[in-house]
């Protein structure tokens, strides 16, 4: 309910050491006093010194588990990154971006694309070299595609979304940009190396590593995924070692009993999480 102006909390101008309004300070020195506050110094909390390179803090850097010089790759990745990726502490991309040659690994933060605001991005969309890495009923095995010669011999562009995988899943279907390229997904046998987040089931994998994957099948060089790889399994090492627990997906909490919070009551809900424990083929959406 409003109170009205003269109802707030009695915090007057004398109990910050200036007279009142009625007072015998003038104007002119009413506007030196408020002056003098407002150069007062502001206490800025201390960042620590960051490596320019791996993004990470200077003193655990992850530099000396980076190539030495970025991988040489026909391939260029474009990051679709959803904004809430920007404030998360052990990000992956990065790492990712560390690795490769500029240009090679392009980030595009937002929620919403469309062509007037990221043209680069429709331009992408709209060549006919470009896939998008999203697992679905629509996509193609990247492998396959590959051995069948219809995408091994031009340089490609893959775009990677970067989110949880419900923000995921929301950008890609309220994208139609996103829905333009080739669809495909890795079919790859491959246990996530980011064991300090979440997933949804065994299969799902991070940003980095499904980068690591897609190029090492592009590029015909199973050695770019151990060396893209590496960075990661660095970054879990030095987390569990100060502290941090292994995070098991989802699937394997309820495959083991192991899953403590309450069920849901969604029916749509129930169903993603039958299919976490069925289908083992795709990481769910």
């Amino acid at each position: 309910m409003d109170k009205g102006p003269c109802s707030c909390s009695p915090v007057t101008l004398e109990e910050n050491g200036l007279a009142a309004c009625d007072s015998s300070y003038t104007d002119d020195e009413l506007v030196d006093a408020f002056g003098d506050l407002a150069a007062l110094p502001v206490e800025v909390e201390e960042r620590r010194p960051t490596c320019l390179r791996c993004r990470r803090p200077q003193k655990v850097c992850l530099c000396p588990f980076l190539p030495q010089q970025p991988l040489e790759v026909s391939t260029c990745l474009y990051v679709v990154q959803h904004p809430a990726e920007e404030s998360r502490v052990l990000r992956t991309v990065p790492l990712l971006a560390a690795c490769l040659p500029q240009g090679k690994c392009n980030v595009i933060v937002g929620r919403r694309f469309n062509e007037d605001k990221h043209p680069e991005l429709a331009a992408v969309c709209r060549d006919d070299r470009t896939l998008i890495l999203y697992p679905g009923p629509k996509s193609q095995n990247l492998e396959e595609l590959v051995e069948r010669q219809e995408v091994a011999t031009v340089k490609h562009n893959v775009i990677i979304i970067d989110g949880t995988w419900s923000q995921a899943k929301n950008m890609f279907l309220k994208n139609n940009l996103l829905h333009l390229p080739k669809q495909v997904q890795l079919n790859r046998t491959l246990s996530s190396q980011y064991v300090i987040r979440t997933q949804p089931s065994n299969i799902c994998l991070s940003t980095l590593e499904c980068a690591a994957v897609a190029l090492s099948i592009l590029e015909k060089n199973d050695e770019i995924q151990e060396i893209l790889l590496r960075p990661l399994k660095a970054l879990c090492s030095f987390q569990l070692e100060h502290g941090a627990q292994i995070h098991h997906s989802k699937e394997h909490l309820l495959r083991n009993g192991m899953y403590d919070k309450p069920m849901p009551k969604n029916k749509r809900k129930i169903k993603r999480m039958e299919k976490l424990m069925t289908d083992h083929s795709i990481c769910p959406r």
